[in-house]
């Protein structure tokens, strides 16, 4: 998997919304949940129907944050991690929620098929041609999952900003009320929070950023290409690194032996936020003296970088104010 191949290798909305995170089955919206027919054009570009709209949802942890987020509560949930430091629901109220897994590649498909799903929704991913839980590498068992019910996603494409628009875009079908006042302030936030991005790239000209996830065997640079979240970011101005050789068979990463791992020289190190911690930088300078060799790594230049798990507004506004603060204290002559 895309997201998770380096993070094995060594070892939700941020609540502006809670309040609308109830089971879309009451009122006005169950009454728009019970009409059909319903389709909706998958990622893939396949359009997905259904004789009525679907209301038995499970889904994967960000796409499940983002329809929560719209007041779509799904039956089910299986995550890549436990569900209480998944980035994406460790703040969020799962009461009633079934969690069907809680390690990428494993779910629990007989539990989801108690559960009678008339959806599945996960992320479309281009590079592996396969939705979040079904890639290549996964469970043989995990992928009968599809077979309980259609899946639908939006692409992992260009933008986390055209990716959470799509989930708005999908909860909408499925009945939810998108133009409430607190979705709206929610979203005034994130152009506040890309508003201060943008100022603080402009006033650190020459800055240059490299993503990167250190594994024991190798060290990872992330591609822009594949990931939106960075491709956003380059799109707000800021000098992402594209590497010269992603993996031809998984081009979300160049894979660099700890040999070279000095090949680039960013002035800010972009850390794979699902395995940094404070003092992860200098462990593993420790670890692996040629980690120091990058002059960002030596000068303690890294922030965490929200990898691949990113589906709304919200926690893109949370982890953009981060990145902005970090801009602002870079030094754009370290990797000189």
């Amino acid at each position: 998997m895309r997201a998770w191949r380096p993070v094995l290798a060594v070892a939700a909305l941020s609540l502006a919304l809670a309040g609308c995170g109830g089971d879309t089955e009451t009122g006005d919206t169950a009454a728009a949940a019970a009409s059909g027919p319903w389709s909706f054009t998958d990622g893939s570009g396949q359009v997905v129907k259904a004789d009525k709209t679907p209301t038995r949802i499970i889904a994967h942890a960000g796409e499940a944050a983002a329809l929560m987020s719209f007041g779509i509560k799904p039956i089910g949930i299986f995550a890549d991690e436990s569900v209480k430091s998944d980035p994406n629901l460790k703040s969020l109220d799962l009461t009633g929620i079934e969690i069907l897994g809680e390690e990428w590649g494993k779910i629990d498909v007989e539990k989801a098929a108690g559960l009678r799903p008339d959806l599945i929704v996960a992320d479309w991913w281009p590079a592996e041609k396969a939705h979040s839980g079904m890639e290549e590498g996964v469970d043989e068992k995990s992928k009968k999952l599809k077979e309980l019910a259609p899946v639908v996603g939006i692409s992992q494409g260009k933008s986390i900003v055209q990716l959470a628009e799509g989930y708005e875009d999908l909860a909408e079908s499925l009945g939810a009320k998108v133009d409430s006042p607190e979705i709206a302030a929610n979203k005034k936030r994130f152009e506040t929070s890309v508003a201060a991005f943008k100022e603080a790239v402009t006033g650190k000209q020459g800055l240059t950023v490299a993503a990167m996830s250190p594994s024991d065997d190798k060290l990872y640079v992330a591609n822009p290409e594949y990931a939106p979240e960075l491709l956003d970011l380059q799109s707000w101005g800021l000098d992402v690194l594209d590497p010269a050789s992603p993996d031809p068979g998984f081009p979300y990463w160049e894979n660099l032996s700890w040999e070279n791992a000095d090949k680039y020289q960013p002035d800010l190190i972009l850390w794979d936020g699902r395995s940094f911690t404070p003092t992860v930088n200098a462990e593993w300078g420790k670890k692996q003296p040629t980690w120091f060799k990058i002059k960002a790594a030596k000068a303690g230049a890294a922030v965490s970088w929200p990898a691949f798990w990113l589906h709304t507004y919200g926690d893109f506004a949370t982890e953009l104010d981060k990145l902005t603060e970090a801009v602002k204290a870079a030094d754009p002559n370290v990797g000189d």
